[in-house]
C-alpha cells in the first residue's frame, strides 16, 4: 500500500500537485490551506471516515458535520472525492453497516453545502446539483 500511496502522489507531483496527508483533522487542514484562488483536491471522504471509524472515541457524524458547516469560511475552491457505498444490499455485518450509515450522513451534508455535485459512474459524470 505504501508504494501505491507513494505512485500516487508521485504522478501528482509531476502534474504541479501538492500532496497534504490529514487523516483526522480534515477541517483544520483545509483552513490552514485556505486561500482565495485556490483549489483543493480531498481524495477521499470515505477514506477519512474509515480514519474516523478507526479512532477509539471520535463522533464520526459530529466531525463530518463540523467539516461541512466550515466550508462557507472558505475562500478557496474545494473538491471532494468519495465513493458511494449506499446503492447495494444493506451489509450484514455491523461494522460495514456503520460505515455505511455515516458515509452516506457525510455526502448528504457535504451535498448540501456544495454547489455543484457530481455523481460519476463507469466514467461518466452526472451532474446532480448547480
Amino acid at each position: 500500500m505504501r508504494v501505491r500511496i507513494e505512485t500516487h502522489k508521485a504522478d501528482r507531483a509531476n502534474d504541479g500537485w501538492t500532496t497534504h496527508e490529514e487523516p483526522l483533522d480534515l477541517a483544520g487542514a483545509l483552513k490552514a490551506l485556505d486561500q482565495p484562488g485556490r483549489v483543493i483536491l480531498v481524495d477521499c471522504l470515505t477514506l477519512w471516515v474509515t480514519n474516523l471509524m478507526m479512532e477509539e472515541g471520535r463522533a464520526v457524524d459530529a466531525d463530518g458535520a463540523a467539516l461541512a458547516a466550515s466550508l462557507g469560511e472558505l475562500q478557496a475552491t474545494v473538491i471532494f472525492v468519495s465513493n458511494e457505498v449506499g446503492l447495494g444490499i444493506v451489509p450484514e455485518n455491523k461494522m460495514a453497516r456503520a460505515f455505511r450509515d455515516h458515509a452516506g450522513r457525510l455526502h448528504q451534508a457535504i451535498a448540501a453545502e456544495a454547489a455543484v455535485v457530481y455523481f460519476v459512474a463507469a466514467g461518466l459524470p452526472l451532474k446532480m446539483k448547480g
